[in-house]
């Protein structure tokens, strides 16, 4: 039986951010596999047009998964997530990691739980400006991606480096293996 990593995803969500990730995640021989979460069984419409039949309502979702993604979209920042802060509530009661990318990010923050740990995120004007909530400036770092106890986070222009942070959390390639791949995927195989 594989494990099971949950990826929330909201009316147009960031497809793009996910992708990298979910795909390593998918592979046979990792043992894990990734299923979708939402609000609703109704089909979940991203912003690249693919739209996704989700697994899992928030309601009828396990209790027993090992890390739950959240990608970004446009419908974070016109507030119409909210209902998913029981499930991260959840996750960081029973110490379930948490990787964010993008206004996921600002979300966390506008709740609270970026406050006292270090962070990334679009900026700390974007946080500040779309979480009302964070007061957590002070632990922002400025890189593309942050890994920390229990959270991974990253800007909307790192979905590679959001990938990376969550590979070497699970341990899924060796060192060798995970800087081939990183760079194969941020430079690409020629460099003109």
């Amino acid at each position: 039986m594989k494990k099971e990593i949950l990826i929330f995803l909201s009316d147009n969500y960031a497809d793009w951010e996910g992708a990298y990730i979910c795909s390593e995640l998918n592979s046979p021989e990792t043992g894990y596999a990734v299923k979708t979460l939402s609000f609703s069984k109704n089909p979940v419409k991203s912003m690249g047009g693919f739209t996704v039949i989700p697994d899992y309502t928030i309601n009828e979702m396990p209790t027993d998964f090992h890390m739950l993604i959240m990608v970004g979209g446009t419908s974070w920042a016109k507030g119409q997530n909210e209902a998913i802060k029981p499930v991260v509530d959840m996750c960081v009661k029973k110490k379930i990691p948490i990787a964010a990318i993008c206004d996921a990010c600002t979300f966390l923050a506008d709740k609270g739980y970026l406050n006292h740990i270090k962070h990334t995120g679009n900026s700390t004007a974007h946080l500040i400006k779309g979480a009302p909530g964070y007061k957590g400036k002070e632990y922002f770092i400025g890189k593309q991606a942050v890994s920390t106890t229990g959270f991974i986070t990253a800007n909307g222009t790192a979905a590679v480096e959001f990938a990376r942070e969550i590979l070497k959390y699970f341990e899924i390639m060796e060192q060798a293996e995970l800087k081939e791949w990183y760079q194969m995927f941020k430079k690409g195989f020629y460099t003109s």
